[in-house]
């Protein structure tokens, strides 16, 4: 299958299964604007549940935040993004169009060939205006990343915590960029969830902690994502590539169908935020650690994760086309399954009965409402068994569950594997604890 044809497929089934939609699409829609639909919902849930849990939940030396989207503007002064945070922009002379100039392989505009101006720094932070009026002086923007509220906030998390370092802050949450070209479906946009945390330590460990992260970070695609490790690319960025406040940063890249780029970066940001937040604001931000007396400025390892971006690489992932037996002997069909890992899968367990006949459904409702209280279930009766089987392989589910006339006597349903498609008769009384041994896996 040529790449463009799987990226043509996967912005197809989102749609039609109800992964991704185009935002506000009855007004004809907005550039690059994408809602969640309600399996896209759950599976971006499933992501976020299975980061926080990884990087979060399951380690000593982490603790939450949820800071705010908006935030004083001295917080975007002393970070550099009020005089940093900007895009080369050209335009073209002739239609008007505007392009970031480091993403134009020539001097001319790709839509119909006209001049282009010379370049203008752009800032990509949207601006918005606090209170009742819109003078500069309520002026105030949405936050570009999730980092300023855990800088700002590292002394009172240090208080009430009673951390030692090293220790991280983590939050997922919505990020805003007035990005000149976003595209490829849900990989650039102006409206984005990042997962991040920043990792406070002594300067003198620093070497250490980014490898023991990178090996972390390693851990969670291989192991928790399930990806085709070949997929990735590890890009060092060389010195006078990195960001000014960096003295190293990976760029964790992918394969997607349009080139090699980035899916998120790990970065050892020294104590350039830490100073910087100390000299704007006035406070001390300096760490006495309480067993040697030794004073410092904390250095922070940043680990950042884009949600949406991981949501696109576990469709791209999932994503396959099998050849499986048709309905007459001999005769082969195209069977479309996305194999999420099973933790992952927005639906976890459909419940099939084989027809409407009242008699099924009596016993088939009352077992998907109990399977509702372990496990994110479907309940479907319409149309023929096998082309409900062939939408649960779509949409991903791991297990069908059929109740069948069979099962009106011998009290036992048959679930059927989505990868293997092998079926088994399970006891309805076993289900439960049948389903949870294979998701525990």
């Amino acid at each position: 299958m040529a790449n463009t044809d799987l990226m043509e497929k996967i912005i197809s089934l989102c749609k039609r299964r109800g992964f991704v939609f185009p935002g506000s699409e009855i007004y004809g829609g907005l550039a690059n604007s994408w809602d969640y639909a309600p399996l896209g919902h759950l599976l971006k849930q499933n992501i976020k549940k299975a980061w926080w849990k990884f990087f979060v939940q399951e380690r000593g030396d982490m603790v939450p935040m949820d800071t705010a989207i908006i935030m004083n503007p001295k917080v975007w002064e002393a970070s550099g993004h009020l005089q940093n945070f900007s895009d080369q922009l050209v335009e073209c002379k002739k239609c008007h169009q505007r392009f970031r100039e480091d993403l134009l392989e020539e001097k001319k505009c790709p839509e119909c060939d006209g001049g282009l101006t010379e370049p203008k720094s752009f800032n990509l932070m949207f601006k918005t205006f606090l209170g009742t009026t819109d003078d500069n002086s309520t002026t105030a923007y949405l936050r570009p990343e999730t980092a300023g509220g855990m800088f700002v906030n590292f002394k009172n998390v240090l208080n009430v915590t009673r951390r030692r370092l090293p220790f991280g802050i983590a939050q997922i949450g919505k990020c805003f960029r007035n990005e000149i070209t976003p595209g490829n479906f849900i990989f650039r946009t102006r409206e984005f969830e990042i997962g991040e945390f920043e990792y406070f330590i002594n300067p003198k460990d620093w070497e250490q902690v980014f490898e023991m992260w990178l090996g972390e970070i390693k851990r969670w695609w291989k192991d928790i994502m399930q990806i085709n490790m070949e997929n990735l690319v590890w890009h060092e960025i060389p010195d006078g590539e990195r960001a000014h406040y960096s003295k190293r940063t990976v760029d964790i890249e992918y394969k997607y169908p349009f080139g090699v780029k980035e899916l998120h970066g790990i970065a050892y940001r020294t104590d350039f935020d830490m100073k910087r937040h100390q000299e704007v604001s006035g406070q001390d931000l300096t760490y006495v650690d309480p067993e040697t007396g030794e004073k410092y400025l904390p250095h922070v390892v940043e680990p950042t994760f884009g949600i949406d971006r991981m949501l696109l690489v576990s469709l791209l992932e999932a994503y396959n086309e099998e050849d499986v037996p048709a309905g007459k002997e001999g005769e082969t069909e195209i069977r479309v399954v996305m194999k999420f890992p099973k933790n992952l899968a927005p639906i976890q367990v459909a419940v099939l009965p084989l027809s409407k006949k009242e008699e099924l459904s009596k016993v088939a409702k009352p077992l998907a409402d109990e399977l509702r209280k372990n496990f994110s279930v479907e309940y479907d009766e319409t149309q023929s068994i096998g082309k409900r089987y062939r939408r649960q392989d779509e949409i991903g589910t791991p297990y069908c569950v059929t109740v069948d006339f069979d099962s009106l006597e011998d009290k036992k349903v048959t679930v059927r594997d989505r990868d293997t498609m092998k079926q088994e008769r399970i006891a309805i009384d076993d289900l439960n604890d049948y389903l949870k041994n294979k998701f525990s896996v």
